[in-house]
């Protein structure tokens, strides 16, 4: 990354030099820094200016300073050596402390850079780290010309905001200054630490009531004789613990502590050792009451002496009124502080052993007793103090906002209706009720709004701690009566709440029988409303089962939050629904309805839009002259709206340029220039080129020949009647859109009976799998050649197509059949008008062996119109060909390359009224270029044959 002076470069030197000009930086910065550039210029900032702001007025004493002087000591002999430059700033970006990693580098840097006193504030530094931390209030990184002046060009700095753990404020700022040529990624990981153990401290600079209850317990005996007065503010709680068991012991303490009474809790640790606590109220000189809580530990290891070496042969206290609580590990972890109201002052030991000492003798990891005469002496250690009061409501308040924070994370994973719905529910269980149920209308569902929702509520949801509550079922229609609490809280768009059930008369009316199976397990109620928007979406019932304590108002406060949050998720899903749904009737409205009837080929087709989000793939079957078949399979890049209108307009194309019967490879060239013409004339912003793929097969069934072009596309399956299967090689060309370059076609004998599988790539093409395991895979379901079509199309989805795909999958699969020889009739001829006659009389002799004597008269016509203008305006030789199928087609070929044209002739004119005959008695009729001249058409109906 270029260092020094902004004056050219690339990256962040180029896009400063770029910024400061007033140029526009679109790339090469990040966003946090672009936004602080941005920040520092309207606020009138120079990148040239040399001096900050100084005070020499600040507090070299404040709480921060305290907190920070021991760890910022530990960092200095850390990197001692080193270029390293640490301060620790208040919350106004004026440095308090600094230290260095080298001695010398005091001497050397401005003055700026190693006095405290100067303010490194946004607004009157501009672009550093101190203050981008202020100002993002999270852990940032400034490298070299990312800073906005021009005196920090060749530094680099890592900055965290340092927190209040009780109030949450921030209280200054930690910053690692050091040149940009020394960057080590793991100074992220040091400075978390190094900030987190600042917060311990700060967290043991406790209030005057905390102070009380602290002296309170130091006043006692077994305190005093401890030797207790001496451990006050040590460091963090048993700072060589694995966090996880520091975090459980943190959240037994301040449950004991919120009961206010005499208790004891074993505590299991996640290595299998376990820890007693025990709650100790007490009463402070000043009338402050609270509760201590110590930790009961085993006597100190020889080398490893306890932090708090308080030896006693019981534990005091422990009597008939002491509650004995065992601890069961907790299924969430929290962080390693004390809640506001609870003062950790103590460590525990180093490591802890084998065996603790419980309230009633030694408890080994098993947790059984052990009374054994040579047991080691136990030790008691204080943990924490707090008032209960306190306690019980920062509990509470903290459990709140860390579920609020676990929803934030937990729901809206999916834009799916139903699972956001259901997320909603597995959050709210068991943290803040017991049952939850959802009803949400048929029209939300479906990702409409509905027109009256209070009629048009379904069970979306039904989740709790057991299945056994009639409920009622997922699915069912449910209609509440006006005086419920669920439509009160549809009419007024606030949570409702019922303490009590058996109270609540408009909901025991609702359904008697219903809600008196309930009462027996339930007893309290929060009806929400689902709003988001302005629009309604439904309703979330939270009940409560198993703790005896009624909903109160802070529970129905949490209740709107959580369903306001979940709301606007279920609103995001409803949305994209809605959008989705869209899409995808436009996709299936372009893609064909009913294929035509043709005796070329047999098909079968799938189409299969991706769980996401809709695509463009397309596919399309064309009856071509000569009873042959043309096959299109394709597929537009990107997704949504655009992808879909855009497959509209290929196929549509691709349908007229294949009925002008261009061979394959003209096809795709039509169709390239197609798309590089609607990328320039419809830029779509925002949305990216215009680019697809193209797989493109004509078929004939005379000759049983198979011409095949593709574009980017992924080529054929091939099955043969004896059911080897195959991936003909055929030229990739490039994918439609790129221009200027060509496409080839190939041309594959294909005998009666083959199937050819046309697919896209969402079928093979998957991040999860590897596409030649994948076509090993499509081999494997292919290679039964007595399926038909429609099989074949069913265990190709069933066995090949991924269970969730990410892309859209078209498939297309056709049987190929013969054109029976007996039913095609042949004569070469010379340009000779001679020869007319002739022809004629035999294609009469043809027409009556098929039994076509009814048609005769105008075939004979038509067949004479053809051959006469080949003679007379073609090149020979000559060849005439009629085919009976579905229809009798008439063909005459020749060597020219002259198009025909129908015109009216005048009445004075003696010719040009042969192809005006041809096309009044012909169903259709038309030409078709060769390599070499050209043949003409014509279609004749044998309805009346």
């Amino acid at each position: 990354m270029p260092t020094g002076h902004a004056t050219g470069g690339t990256g962040p030197a180029r896009s400063r030099e770029r910024f400061l000009q007033g140029e526009p930086v679109e790339s090469g910065v990040r966003t946090s820094i672009l936004s602080s550039w941005q920040r520092s210029r309207s606020l009138g900032l120079s990148p040239d200016q040399a001096d900050l702001p100084f005070r020499d007025d600040f507090d070299r004493d404040a709480r921060i300073v305290r907190a920070a002087v021991p760890v910022l000591d530990r960092l200095q002999a850390r990197f001692a050596g080193s270029k390293m430059n640490i301060s620790i700033a208040d919350a106004s970006g004026t440095v308090l402390l600094r230290r260095f990693g080298e001695a010398s580098l005091a001497r050397s840097l401005p003055a700026f850079q190693r006095v405290p006193g100067f303010v490194f504030a946004e607004r009157v530094a501009g672009t550093n780290g101190i203050g981008l931390a202020l100002a993002e209030r999270q852990l940032i990184r400034v490298h070299g010309a990312e800073h906005f002046a021009e005196r920090s060009q060749r530094s680099a700095c890592r900055a965290l905001p340092v927190r209040d753990p009780l109030s949450g404020r921030i209280e200054g700022v930690l910053c690692f200054g050091y040149p940009s040529s020394t960057e080590d990624p793991t100074l992220a990981i040091t400075i978390r630490k190094a900030a987190q153990a600042i917060e311990r401290r700060l967290l043991g600079q406790s209030s005057a009531r905390e102070r009380a209850l602290l002296r309170a317990y130091l006043d006692t005996g077994a305190a005093a004789s401890a030797g207790l007065h001496h451990t006050i503010g040590v460091d963090e709680l048993a700072l060589e613990l694995h966090p996880r068991d520091r975090a459980v012991l943190t959240e037994k303490a301040a449950e004991l502590i919120s009961r206010g009474q005499r208790a004891a809790a074993v505590v299991s640790l996640f290595d299998g050792r376990r820890v007693t606590l025990v709650s100790r109220p007490m009463r402070s000189g000043s009338g402050v009451e609270g509760v201590a809580i110590e930790a009961v530990l085993p006597g100190p290891a020889p080398r490893e002496p306890l932090a708090v070496p308080t030896q006693v042969d019981v534990p005091p206290g422990f009597s008939g009124h002491l509650a004995v609580v065992t601890a069961v590990r907790p299924p969430r972890l929290v962080p390693a502080t004390a809640a506001p109201g609870r003062l950790p002052v103590a460590t525990l030991s180093r490591h802890l052993p084998d065996t603790t000492y419980g309230p009633f003798g030694t408890v080994g990891r098993g947790g059984v007793a052990d009374d054994h005469p040579d047991a080691p002496p136990r030790t008691r250690g204080l943990v924490m103090v707090g008032e209960p009061r306190v306690g019980t409501y920062a509990l509470a308040a903290r459990r709140r906002l860390e579920l609020l924070s676990e929803a934030s994370a937990r729901i809206g994973t999916t834009l799916d209706v139903r699972r956001t719905a259901q997320e909603l529910a597995e959050t709210a269980v068991p943290r803040l009720a017991d049952f939850v149920t959802i009803d949400l209308p048929e029209a939300v569902l479906r990702g409409e709004e509905s027109a009256d929702p209070r009629t048009d509520l379904h069970r979306t949801v039904v989740h709790g701690i057991r299945d056994d509550l009639p409920f009622s079922p997922v699915g069912k229609q449910v209609d509440f009566g006006p005086t419920t609490p669920q439509i009160r809280c549809l009419t007024s768009g606030q949570a409702v709440l019922e303490p009590d059930l058996k109270a609540a008369a408009g909901w025991l009316a609702q359904d008697p029988e219903h809600t008196e199976r309930l009462l027996t397990q339930v007893h309290s109620l929060i009806a929400v409303p689902l709003v988001a928007r302005g629009v309604i979406l439904g309703i979330a019932s939270f009940y409560r089962a198993q703790d005896p304590a009624p909903f109160g108002d802070d529970d129905r406060s949490l209740g709107l939050e959580l369903a306001s949050r979940a709301a606007l998720s279920i609103d995001n899903a409803r949305r994209y629904t809605r959008e989705r749904t869209m899409v995808l009737t436009l996709q299936r409205s372009l893609l064909p309805h009913d294929l035509p009837d043709q005796d070329a080929v047999e098909i079968a087709h799938r189409y299969l839009p991706a769980e996401s989000d809709v695509g463009g793939d397309w596919y399309d079957v064309i009856p071509l002259s000569g009873t042959r078949i043309g096959l299109f399979v394709g597929d537009v890049v990107g997704h949504g709206m655009l992808s879909a209108a855009t497959m509209g307009q290929l196929r549509t194309a691709a349908r007229s340029f294949a009925e002008l019967d261009f061979p394959p490879d003209e096809v795709l060239t039509h169709l390239d220039n197609l798309v590089g013409r609607l990328d320039r004339e419809e830029p779509a912003a925002g949305a990216g080129v215009i680019g697809a793929t193209c797989l493109y097969a004509i078929y004939d069934p005379t000759s049983q020949q198979c011409t095949m072009a593709r574009a980017g596309h992924p080529p054929p399956a091939l099955v043969r009647p004896d059911g080897t299967v195959s991936f003909p090689d055929l030229p990739a060309g490039p994918p439609l859109g790129l221009g200027g370059l060509p496409f080839e076609a190939a041309e594959i004998h294909l005998p009666e009976g083959s199937r050819l599988l046309l697919y896209t790539d969402g079928l093979i093409e998957d991040r999860h799998r590897d596409v030649d395991v994948v076509l090993e895979q499509l081999r494997g379901a292919l290679a039964h050649p007595e399926h038909t079509p429609e099989q074949t199309c069913q265990t190709v989805l069933e066995t090949v197509a991924p269970a969730h795909p990410c892309d859209d999958i078209a498939l297309l699969v056709a049987r190929t059949h013969a054109l029976d020889p007996h039913r095609i009739a042949a004569w070469d001829l010379p340009a000779d008008p001679a020869r007319v006659s002739e022809v004629r009389a035999a294609a009469l002799r043809q027409l009556a062996d098929w039994g076509l004597d009814e048609a005769a008269f105008a075939a004979e016509l038509m067949l004479s119109e053809l051959v006469t203008n080949a003679i007379r305006h073609g090149a020979g030789p000559i060849r005439v060909r009629l085919l009976h199928g579905r229809t009798l087609i008439c063909e005459v070929s020749d060597a020219s390359n002259t198009a025909p044209h129908l015109r009216r002739a005048a009445s004075t004119d003696e010719g040009g009224r042969g192809l005006f005959l041809v096309a009044q008695l012909a169903q259709s009729w038309g030409t078709r270029y060769l390599p070499e001249g050209k043949v003409i058409w014509a279609e004749c109906g044998l309805d009346g044959a």
